[in-house]
């Protein structure tokens, strides 16, 4: 008996495909034949390229997957596909479409077509109206390039794609040019496009594009430190669901579904304390490597004053100038006076704006030119016709402002907003007191004398700097303290307390190096003395002056003393200095040196009347949180609630209804008893409180009016 020929290879590609991987060498005829019929068929698709071939699509996926091994007879076909996709992409069937993109790739992946010219063909095919398509594409460019980056950077390769996404930005496509404005802003959030080239192509391209979701997508990137704040919500958010599961699981009934779902919660928090754990990966701001940020925020400002979009979209045209101003110390005045106008309570998001106000503030811009935003806040805010919110929302706004460009706030202003130092309302009252804290610090002459407080040694070394004057310092700040070191220094500090927990430190220098410890002694008793001449100078003789003595003797002798002690003073500082400078020229400071250096400048910040240092550093950007934070007394949850009611319980008296009884011991009567009894034995009694209508009630009237009467 004769078998049948059950050779089915021609037919069946799956089975083919799987022996060619096995041996080319063997199957190369039949490798052959299929190509060829690949050929005739797609000179056939050619004629009708809107048709759906289902023969021609298992056809090129099976030449993709063997191209490998038959890389002479294949070397036309990455370009077959590309001409075709070039010349029908917008009218071939989307599942060709397809078809032909994921055949592409697989070549790509195997190393078969050259990277260049198949990014370049996937960007053009962002064009084609079809959302699939287009969010497949930008997720393999992406991991393209990213694994093109991996083990080193090709600079070649990635500046060609940069100039050819630099014009797909001006692509008169929407989709394009949105799709390729993501592609590179994910490109730099992942650390593989990161340089000044990506940044500015998106500054100067796509932050001046006519296409609205180009533009929202430029501004954004641009304002990236806001998604941090929202993922930090959201992390937030989880935590709370995490705990509501855990009681929702103690107490609901146990069914597999719940159990599988508390499961993922839990593999979730997991995951997510993991993250909390590792270090911080920092992503340096774009806004830092705009080329020339003065243009492009006198570019944006026109582009917003001729404008006709959305609030929301010039709110980012605001916040990005705002940024670029604070960041790079720019001059645009114009913005000033355009930004005044939206300072009302009434306005849209006016937090936002007061924010941006105090964004574009920095201490290089006159102070006239910020002084009408703080005169617009004063009469629009904080006046008394308004509510106690918006008063301290204006004066957190003032000193946020004011922090960054203090030189804007005049004398008058200031004192009468230290005012509402003792306003009725807290949060009032505490917005005030931070503004008179904060100029403190930097202007004390403008605030009126009482407000002052009393000067800290780092107040007393401060100096009030002009208009465009830059502080430079020629030595390390409180080296001062390494010089009282001859024997013994007792330096007790927060800081010191992990390391010396308080105790004697006993530090040995070099010879030269620094004074004896008996300078501590003279400068206390140098700095009481001074104390005590505020009060009454006493003379030469050492007799104190009165008040009503008009002896010129006195006087002179007084402030001759005073000057006299004022120029000791004087000259022993000069001099610590002058030896702190050398010492730091010639010695490396350690770890402990430091330690005792920070220790001295936070003593330097402390006064008995202020029991926490000022926090000095200045943060890039303005925080919300600063203009919208308001003190007042927060509402509790249940826990602490709970918490403050049973400590409210404890050394009192029982709680509740109270006995009447003189004595707890004795019975009680009917009617106290019926308050613990069963229902059932009351029911009877229930019966007779039911409401009787109004013609029940005559008839028992009637009837109770004659019952007396027969008793009579």
């Amino acid at each position: 008996m004769v078998r049948p020929n059950n050779n089915q290879l021609p037919e069946n590609l799956p089975q083919l495909q799987n022996l060619i991987k096995r041996d080319p060498e063997s199957y190369s005829d039949e490798f052959h034949i299929q190509y060829q019929h690949f050929l005739s068929l797609l000179e056939v698709f050619a004629l009708n390229p809107s048709e759906e071939n289902k023969s021609l699509d298992d056809i090129v996926m099976f030449v993709a997957q063997v191209a490998q091994c038959y890389p002479a007879v294949c070397e036309e076909f990455p370009k077959r596909l590309s001409d075709l996709l070039k010349n029908y992409a917008t009218v071939l069937d989307p599942a060709m479409r397809n078809c032909f993109v994921k055949a592409l790739i697989l070549l790509r992946n195997k190393n078969l077509v050259p990277a260049l010219d198949i990014l370049e063909l996937f960007f053009q095919l962002l064009r084609c109206p079809d959302k699939n398509l287009r969010t497949f594409l930008q997720t393999h460019i992406v991991t393209d390039i990213k694994n093109m980056n991996a083990k080193h950077k090709d600079m070649k390769l990635n500046s060609s794609l940069q100039a050819f996404m630099y014009s797909m930005l001006k692509d008169a496509n929407p989709k394009a040019a949105k799709m390729s404005a993501d592609i590179m802003i994910e490109l730099y959030k992942k650390n593989i496009w990161n340089d000044p080239k990506t940044v500015n192509v998106i500054a100067t391209v796509g932050c001046f594009s006519k296409i609205t979701k180009v533009l929202v997508t430029s501004l954004k990137f641009f304002l990236g430190h806001d998604e941090e704040d929202e993922e930090e919500d959201t992390e937030s958010e989880n935590e709370i669901d995490l705990k509501g599961a855990l009681m929702a699981n103690r107490v609901n009934k146990k069914t597999k579904k719940r159990t599988k779902q508390l499961a993922q919660i839990k593999k979730q928090a997991v995951k997510a304390q993991k993250k909390k754990k590792n270090a911080p990966a920092f992503n340096f701001s774009g806004i830092h490597l705009v080329h020339n940020p003065q243009g492009m925020a006198e570019g944006l400002f026109k582009q917003l004053q001729a404008t006709n979009e959305r609030f929301e979209v010039k709110l980012m045209h605001l916040d990005v100038i705002s940024r670029l101003i604070g960041i790079h110390e720019l001059f645009l005045f114009g913005f000033y006076p355009y930004i005044t106008r939206f300072l009302q309570p009434h306005q849209r998001q006016v937090t936002r704006v007061l924010q941006f106000a105090a964004q574009a503030s920095h201490e290089l811009v006159p102070g006239d030119i910020i002084e009408p935003i703080l005169k617009t806040i004063a009469n629009n805010f904080i006046t008394e016709r308004n509510s106690s919110d918006v008063m301290a929302i204006g004066l957190n706004a003032t000193r946020e402002i004011c922090m960054r460009c203090p030189l804007a706030m005049g004398e008058d202003l200031l004192q009468d907003l230290a005012m509402y130092k003792t306003y009725k309302e807290k949060s009032v009252m505490m917005a005030a007191r931070s503004l008179i804290t904060l100029y403190r610090e930097q202007l004390p002459a403008l605030l009126h004398k009482k407000d002052r407080g009393r000067q800290t040694e780092a107040q007393a070394e401060r100096k009030v700097r002009a208009y465009g004057e830059r502080e430079i310092h020629d030595t390390v700040l409180g080296a001062e303290a390494l010089l009282k070191d001859s024997k013994t220094i007792d330096i007790e500090s927060e800081d010191d307390t992990d390391s010396n927990d308080g105790e004697w430190v006993n530090v040995a220098h070099s010879d030269g190096e620094g004074g004896g410890a008996d300078d501590d002694d003279d400068d206390d008793e140098e700095d009481e003395s001074e104390d005590d001449d505020d009060e009454d100078e006493p003379n030469s003789d050492g007799e104190e002056v009165e008040e009503g003595d008009n002896s010129d003797e006195g006087v002179e002798s007084g402030e001759e003393s005073a000057k006299v002690k004022k120029e000791k003073k004087d000259m022993k500082i000069l001099n610590q200095k002058e030896a702190a400078q050398e010492l730091a020229l010639t010695r490396i400071f350690t770890d402990e040196d430091f330690k005792r250096i920070n220790a001295a400048n936070l003593k330097k910040t402390v006064t008995s009347a202020r029991k926490r240092p000022l926090e000095q550093d200045r943060a890039e950007f303005v925080k919300l949180n600063s203009i919208e934070m308001i003190y007042k007394k927060r509402k509790h949850d249940k826990e602490s609630r709970l918490e403050t009611v049973q400590a409210g319980r404890q050394d009192r008296e029982r709680f509740g209804w109270k006995d009447g009884r003189v004595n707890e011991h004795c019975s009680k009567t009917n009617r106290e008893k019926r308050k613990t009894k069963n229902f059932g034995m009351l029911r009877h009694k229930a019966r007779s409180k039911v409401k009787k209508s109004f013609k029940d009630k005559q008839q028992a009237l009637r009837k109770h009016l004659l019952h007396q009467k027969k008793m009579k």
